[in-house]
């Protein structure tokens, strides 16, 4: 598929007003495989923490496997209507159903997670509403990080029922391709690529800027990561992570634990991507007009503000403790991420030592910095105010724990203030565009290398398939199998 192909399907992406909840979400793919009996197949491939059923959609008869996961972060619900239409056009398009694929499309491996965000899919472009209704697991309760990892001092096999089955999902299908989807919150479109391939840069690039996004050249995600183009970061591996914080004097244990499905897929030899969108864009996202403040201060600045907040936080959490008989999943995710603040602001202080002292940071820079600051008071100030929520809401609450909840709010009030950036929310369309344009750029790119070694394994024939059912009927659950291996790492502003 060209160049001009892609573009053009990206930008026929339908617009819509917000998210799909999760029950409506499996609906319409329901639908999809009952009014394509031949050519969708249904599979069951795991069962979610709750009792959900997880099945992937199975698309096409191409030599090439590509794996598709919606809902591996379930704050992150753009891939739900990317997922739902690349669905679509690949049984609708000739264009999209001539590319020598079989796609294998989840449209959420974490429902549990997803349904704790739905307060706010009708209206996601409101930040302050968001984000007062916003949900992330603990990174030991997220699906895309807690695939096994062994590298020196780490080692991670609290595998996840719903990790589990993204696991024999990738085992089985052994897959050319894999795109997890995800999304960022404010800024710029950036990538991941687990290769450097220029004529797959060259459409991530040129995807956003037909649908008139910026790509976000500030501040990267984790300070460690290799560019290989403007916006396009490589998926190294754990080492690199683990040697950077090293460096640092970082204990690397306190941050890195389980790897994502990335590295696991790679031990299949798959290409794997990444495209992280914003909600919301603001003009300094990738304004590379030097400020007059260095970088390694404006390091100090921001780590200081980020851990102030941090300290706030873990003195209410320490105080609640005692009072708390609710085990919520917002209280798990508050015990991990509100320490977290803390010590991303230790490493931000340790590497502005690094720094030299007349590097100037860029406007840019200096955006990504502070909205990481408002970003993640805004995130876990939020949950842990949903955490205090939780027992005043089923009368458990004692009084010294209402007040508590009181001074919380009193003082995330402030910083829903302080969010106030002049940031524009961005169609939905245009999202969903280049994510969708970004899965057919890579998909072309495997489609295209050879004749399909999927179709030449002869080993393949004697594996135990996991079981599935045309259309969408009911399937029963998958047998049990274990592997190991995989390696990378949560550490940056989308923990």
């Amino acid at each position: 598929m060209d160049q001009r192909t892609i573009l053009r399907l990206a930008a026929e992406v339908p617009d819509h007003d917000g998210f799909p909840l999760v029950d409506d979400l499996h609906a319409r793919f329901d639908a999809l495989a009952a009014s394509h009996p031949d050519q969708v197949t249904v599979t069951r491939i795991g069962t979610s923490r709750l009792g959900e059923p997880l099945h992937s959609y199975r698309i096409g008869t191409g030599a090439h496997a590509a794996v598709v996961v919606g809902g591996v972060h379930p704050n992150e619900p753009i891939g739900s209507w990317t997922a739902l239409h690349l669905a679509e056009t690949v049984l609708t398009d000739d264009d999209a159903r001539a590319l020598d694929v079989t796609w294998h499309i989840v449209p959420t491996i974490d429902p549990d997670g997803m349904r704790l965000n739905e307060a706010w899919f009708h209206d996601p472009h409101d930040r302050v509403f968001y984000s007062r209704h916003f949900y992330r697991p603990a990174p030991d309760s997220q699906v895309e990080w807690t695939f096994p990892n062994s590298h020196k001092s780490v080692y991670f096999d609290q595998v996840l029922p719903e990790t589990l089955a993204f696991m024999r999902l990738i085992d089985d299908t052994e897959p050319d391709l894999l795109v997890s989807l995800h999304n960022g919150e404010m800024g710029g479109v950036y990538y991941y690529l687990s290769e450097d391939l220029p004529d797959v840069v060259d459409t991530l690039h040129a995807v956003p800027a037909a649908l008139g996004l910026p790509l976000d050249t500030g501040e990267p995600e984790s300070p460690f990561l290799r560019e290989l183009a403007p916006a396009v970061f490589a998926m190294d591996g754990i080492e690199t992570a683990y040697d950077y914080l090293e460096a640092l004097g970082v204990d690397p244990g306190e941050h890195i634990h389980g790897a994502s499905s990335a590295a696991w897929a790679m031990r299949h030899g798959a290409l794997c991507m990444v495209a992280e969108l914003p909600y919301w864009s603001h003009p300094d996202a990738d304004d590379q007009t030097p400020t007059d403040e260095s970088y390694a201060d404006l390091l100090r600045r921001c780590s200081a503000e980020l851990g102030a907040s941090g300290e706030e936080l873990q003195q209410l959490l320490d105080e609640a403790s005692p009072m708390l008989s609710i085990a919520s999943p917002f209280l798990e995710a508050s015990r991990a991420f509100v320490p977290m603040l803390a010590g991303t602001a230790d490493t931000d202080r340790r590497r502005a030592d690094r720094e030299p002292a007349d590097r100037r940071a860029t406007v840019a820079e200096r955006f990504g910095c502070e909205d990481l600051v408002r970003c993640f008071r805004l995130r876990y100030g939020g949950m842990l105010l949903r955490a205090f929520e939780a027992e005043t809401t089923a009368g458990a609450a004692s009084a010294p724990l209402r007040r508590l909840r009181d001074r919380l709010a009193e003082r995330y009030a402030h910083w829903q203030a302080d969010a106030a950036t002049g940031a524009e929310p961005i169609p939905i369309r245009k999202l969903v565009g280049v994510q969708f344009g970004a899965i057919l750029a890579c998909a072309s790119h495997v489609a295209e290398g050879d004749d399909g070694r999927h179709s030449a394994d002869p080993t393949r024939a004697s594996r135990p398939p996991l079981v599935t059912t045309s259309g969408s009927g009911p399937t029963p659950p998958v047998p049990d199998r274990r592997a190991s291996g995989g390696t990378a790492v949560p550490v940056g502003r989308g923990a």
